[in-house]
């Protein structure tokens, strides 16, 4: 699993005095920052290997600023040619939000998915979702 701590902004509520449901997958990308780095070591964008293919997010609970909040993030699968990550928002002892991306392995100079290289497969499994990691998926 990884973690990043986060500070909510004010500028991040809406009118109903949470934290806005776009503020969430901004959040959630901040702690994909290390998954990237396992497929582009550099984190450069003229040797990117990874597009965003599909998200989804479930509401559980509002996030409020006044508190902190934590992203945990983990590997839900390894495919041939893709990898899903499940992540979740938590704040205190609540689970807010979760969801689960799908990033796809891709070569922008011939416009195609490619397999995940062996190396990355390996790594991206340090980080493999197990049932005792989190309270609920």
């Amino acid at each position: 699993m990884l973690t990043t701590p986060i500070t909510p902004c004010l500028c991040e509520t809406d009118a109903s005095g949470h934290i806005n449901n776009t503020v969430a997958p901004v959040w959630f990308e901040a702690r994909r920052k290390e998954i990237f780095r396992i497929c582009n070591p550099d984190l450069d964008f003229g040797d990117w290997h990874v597009i965003l293919a599909a998200m989804t997010l479930d509401y559980l609970t509002q996030v409020f600023w006044k508190h902190p909040a934590e992203v945990r993030t983990w590997v839900l699968a390894v495919g041939t040619k893709s990898f899903t990550l499940y992540e979740e928002i938590w704040q205190g002892e609540r689970l807010c939000t979760k969801g689960a991306s799908t990033y796809v392995y891709f070569d922008h100079k011939v416009q195609q998915s490619q397999a995940v290289p062996e190396s990355i497969r390996m790594a991206l499994n340090e980080h493999l979702y197990t049932p005792a990691s989190t309270q609920d998926v």
